[in-house]
């Protein structure tokens, strides 16, 4: 089992940067899928990004290609979301994710661990 837990979100201008961070116990972050997700009010929390357990080509939602950049840092036993040029449509509580498949994957509902979520509101 492995515990998640989320910081780095704020408020920033519409086009700023936020760079989050997920640090994990329990375990090593080696042996998991890890994602990133998002919720706004009122939606279902979406795919933002993933990589899988031995850090092959990442996988992003089509809405933050080439803004967001997922990466780990093994012996942090951390991944990171770096995200820039921000817009007002990425205000969200974003989460990080994991789960013991060694298949990539972008369904909210395959990822086994969650951590409790970071604010992230971008003013325009």
């Amino acid at each position: 089992q492995v515990q998640l837990v989320e910081s780095g979100g704020g408020l920033v201008q519409a086009g700023g940067s936020l760079n989050l961070s997920c640090v994990a116990s329990g375990r090593t972050l080696t042996v998991y899928l890890k994602g990133w997700f998002r919720r706004t009010p009122g939606k279902e929390r979406e795919f933002v990004a993933a990589v899988t357990r031995r850090g092959g080509t990442p996988h992003y939602a089509d809405s933050v290609k080439g803004r967001f950049t997922i990466s780990a840092d093994n012996a942090k036993n951390t991944v990171y979301l770096q995200m820039t040029n921000l817009q007002p449509e990425d205000t969200a509580v974003y989460y990080c994710a994991a789960d013991p498949s060694p298949v990539l994957n972008t369904n909210v509902a395959r990822y086994r661990y969650w951590g409790q979520g970071t604010q992230v509101t971008i003013s325009s």
